[in-house]
């Protein structure tokens, strides 16, 4: 066997290691972490003050918006005039506003005279203006009118400038907007809570030659009468809808559309001469609108949905109603140049935030307390889409892979926090954009929907959106909804999940009984760093599902795990057949079995009638217990041998994960050599067997795995594998066989890690010439590999160069922070070493705090950095910005 060679000698040697370090700490913006990051040296943001949301006496019913920006000085000019309900009388009226100087103000109440307010305060941290007024505003509906100026900042939030390069070379800006959590305020003064909805009515004065859209569709566009360059464009009244969903854009662009079955037109905007790149894109959203009609038996409510590609785009997407924008890369996809996972990564991004436009747009949270059901319901049903247009993906045991693991990586640490947390200043949301709220939210919806049964969720979601359409909800609300369509305790089991942090380790021990299995079963928190030593041990509700080898595929009992501890008789199991929890992966637990029940095991995985979502959470639980001190790493390693005959993609994907968890431990021990040589040993039949070129009837899975297993190789130093990379590679550069985009990962990958400063200067040389944006990305990715210090230090200084876009400085920096043992330390150094411009850039965003734990956690958690395939996580404001983040 291909393991037998290796595994001994190197289990030997790692008996005497003892037991795994602690992991590193997971960096977040919390009070304690700004006292972390002092003692760190780095100046942190300051502390919050106390947070009062906004008076309730004047709402607005409408807002009449006009917006003339100029592309040249970088600035713009409002006029607003937003029909208000003055609930209660008051001299006053208090909005949100922010980096906007308001020249004018007044409020006219229906039928009466103009009131001019008399002084404007601005409460700059709090991101407030007072409107004072001579008189008391009465009861009842009025107009307020307010004239002001802005600036179309360089922050990627609001209002703001997204540099891009004509297809003549010409450098020119497109006027985009951000405005989730809380950047409307940079737009226009407006009541910016979510709960606080209105319709819009949205006009912009823009040079005639530019695109301009927004959530709805155009209704009028006719010259600007003081200037015969511009012209006005008017947009049709949107529905009732919180201010962090509004969008415009202003720009130039090419479109491809189409009409979903139910008649909505679908656009999807590209780069001037990149139409061909949108049509992968508008492919998936006119499937996807109707496939969620359908599932939510509520029809998509606007006439329109635009899809864009902003080139300066710090989230990965964002679900603006009606016109939804993404990184370039998240959604455009070259026919000749894009790589498989690059398509995959742009189905689940746009299912994500078409599931949006129902779930967050049409019912909306009340509050950014429930922000994770927004994020973790898309983030589950995105894949439940993805696999209804691709079921040739395999998508739901890649989510296991890329959402369910790597949220128990989190969330086993001491420090991690409940999905469900209570926001106080709004500034605070930022530091919930994270994997508990993306990915263990969309891991717990997913055990949710398989203990409801899809008929009954189906049912549940479908009350709920039609109760709260064009309002705002909370998480109870949608318990409620779904308990009432299942009759099973929705709220009391959810409670267990969303309220406290961490998940079980259940415990399983077999006994044969005459012709049943009496199972014992136990449960108590899981902790990274191994047993919970804290007074009361939490515990859940857990939906248990047992199969069995009669039929691996089917749950032989379900039950609900109420208590500590609990004994299952299982009738008619046979004594040679085997028994396994959690099938599917689907419950949100880790499970420990006992040697026997682990040891009958074996047979399914070699055999593979165990089906490759169980294989791969069975290999995953061990490798976590291991690295917790749990159980031995050698059992580990022994247990690997079984997959000897593995075929599956993302089985494999999520061994070369935990594998290069292993290797980054043993770097700083004289074991490191051996363990490179073990992943070589584990890898190099698989990659024998795949070969370099794709061979006839071989599918997307085929091309994940190859660039895979030949990007393992290459970084192990696997001979063969770096010799053919360094051939290829160089008839590339020279133009004679230009490499497919499955390869380039891992042949760049290679190449740079065995390289030289010759090698790193035709990197950035390819860099420089790269049209499209995946390519660099690809590129900036994979630069972090490179092992010589004075080379690490030239691809810092990249990092920060004009020659990469603001947002991907952290890809650059992530990569070098998990290139190697060295580069962490030097990333490290230049973040310190550059913190203000770093801090200053980012302006105390999701983007400083994702620096921060690529940089502490990439090491730890590979899934966090991908390189083999050339993918990065991102988080952003809607999807997480980086694929199988």
């Amino acid at each position: 066997m291909w393991l037998a060679a290796a595994a001994p000698s190197l289990a030997r040697r790692l008996l005497f290691l003892g037991p795994p370090p602690p992991p590193l700490l997971l960096l977040v913006f919390s009070r304690s972490s700004r006292r972390r990051l002092h003692s760190l040296g780095l100046a942190a943001m300051p502390e919050k003050r106390p947070f009062e949301r906004l008076p309730a006496d004047v709402s607005p019913i409408n807002y009449s918006l006009c917006l003339k920006p100029d592309l040249l000085d970088f600035t713009f000019e409002g006029k607003l005039e937003a029909a208000a309900q003055v609930r209660q009388a008051t001299n006053q009226i208090v909005m949100n506003c922010a980096d906007i100087d308001i020249i004018t103000a007044s409020y006219a109440p229906e039928g009466d005279e103009e009131i001019h307010a008399t002084g404007f305060n601005y409460q700059n941290e709090d991101e407030k203006v007072t409107l004072s007024f001579p008189s008391t505003l009465q009861t009842g509906t009025g107009t307020l009118k307010i004239d002001f100026v802005g600036e179309l900042n360089d922050k990627m939030k609001g209002f703001y400038r997204s540099k891009y390069t004509t297809p003549s070379g010409e450098v020119r800006y497109a006027a985009v907007t951000q405005f989730e959590a809380t950047d409307a305020r940079r737009a226009f003064p407006c009541w910016d809570e979510p709960a606080i909805k209105a319709t819009f009515d949205i006009s912009l004065v823009v040079p005639k030659d530019r695109v301009a859209l927004s959530n709805m569709n155009v209704i009028d566009r006719k010259p600007y009468p003081d200037d015969e360059n511009l012209v006005e464009v008017k947009f049709a009244r949107t529905p009732v809808m919180s201010t962090y969903l509004v969008a415009f854009v202003v720009g130039e662009y090419d479109f491809v559309e189409t009409r979903s079955k139910d008649g909505v037109c679908v656009r999807v905007y590209t780069p001037v001469g990149k139409a061909e790149q949108g049509k992968f894109a508008l492919e998936v959203a006119a499937k996807t609108l109707p496939f969620y009609k359908d599932y939510f038996n509520v029809p998509y409510p606007l006439p329109k949905i635009d899809l864009i590609a902003i080139a300066d785009f710090a989230a990965g997407a964002m679900e603006n109603w009606g016109l939804v924008t993404y990184r370039e890369t998240a959604l455009l996809i070259d026919p000749k140049n894009s790589c498989s996972s690059s398509r995959q990564w742009v189905a689940l991004v746009v299912g994500h935030e078409l599931a949006h436009q129902w779930f967050g747009n049409l019912v909306t949270m009340e509050w950014w307390t429930h922000l994770w059901l927004n994020e973790g319901f898309a983030s589950w049903i995105e894949y439940l889409c993805v696999d209804h247009c691709f079921p040739e993906y395999d998508i739901w045991t890649q989510f296991v892979s890329a959402d369910y693991t790597r949220a128990q990586e989190l969330d086993a640490l001491d420090n991690s926090h409940p999905i469900e947390v209570s926001v106080g200043h709004p500034s605070e949301v930022d530091e919930i954009f994270d994997a508990i709220s993306y990915s263990k939210g969309a891991s717990v919806i997913r055990m949710l929907h398989d203990y409801i049964g899809d008929k009954d969720f189906k049912k549940g979601m479908n009350m709920y959106l039609t109760k709260f359409q064009q309002k705002n909800a909370a998480t109870e609300d949608l318990w409620e909804s779904l308990e009432n369509a299942s009759g099973k305790p929705i709220a009391a089991v959810m409670n267990t999940w969303t309220k406290q942090m961490g998940f079980p380790l259940i415990y399983v021990e077999a006994e044969q009984v005459e012709d049943d299995r009496l199972l014992r079963l136990s449960q108590k928190k899981f902790c990274a760093g191994g047993s919970y030593v804290g007074e009361d041990c939490p515990q859940w509700m857990v939906p248990i599902t047992i199969s069995t080898s009669e039929d691996p595929n089917q749950a032989k009992l379900k039950i609900l795990m109420d208590k500590p501890e609990m004994n299952v008789v299982l009738k008619n199991v046979k004594p040679d057949q085997w028994v396994k929890l959690n099938l599917g992966t689907v419950g949100f637990y880790r499970t420990q079995y006992s040697s026997a029940m682990l040891e009958s095991l074996l047979p399914g995985i070699r055999d593979l009638s165990l089906p490759p979502v169980d294989r791969l959470g069975l290999q995953n639980d061990l490798f976590s217990l291991a690295r917790a001190g749990i159980i031995s790493t050698v059992e580990v390693l022994k247990v690997m041998e079984a997959f000897v005959n593995e075929p599956n993609y993302t089985v494999w994907s999520d061994l070369s994960c935990n594998l290069g968890i292993l290797s980054t431990l043993l770097s700083h021990t004289d074991f490191y050599e051996e363990i490179q040589e073990f992943v070589k040993d584990v890898f190099s039949p698989i990659g024998e067997r795949l070969g370099w070129d794709p061979k006839p009837g071989e599918g997307h899975l085929d091309a994940l795995l190859r660039g895979l297993v030949l990007g393992k190789l290459g970084k192990a130093g696997h001979k063969a594998t770096l010799e053919e990379a360094r051939r290829r590679f160089k008839d590339h550069v020279e133009g004679k066989q230009i490499l497919s985009a499955d390869l380039r990962s891992p042949v760049y990958l290679t190449v740079l890690k065995h390289g030289d400063g010759t090698t790193l200067d035709i990197m950035l040389k390819l860099h420089k010439q790269a049209d499209m944006q995946e390519e660099k990305n690809r590129i900036e990715r994979v630069l972090g590999a490179t092992l010589l210090p004075d080379l690490i230090q030239k691809v810092l200084t990249f990092a920060l160069s004009e020659e990469v876009r603001p947002q991907d400085t952290v890809s650059v920096i992530g990569g070098v922070a998990g290139g190697s043992k060295h580069g962490r330390k030097a990333a490290w150094k230049f973040i310190k070493d550059n913190w203000e411009e770093l801090y200053n850039r980012y302006q105390g965003g999701f983007l400083i705090s994702r620096l921060i734990k690529v940089q502490w956690l990439t090491p730890v958690i590979p899934a966090l950095w991908d390189a083999e395939v050339g993918r990065s996580p991102e988080v952003g404001s809607s999807r997480l910005s980086w694929p199988t983040w």
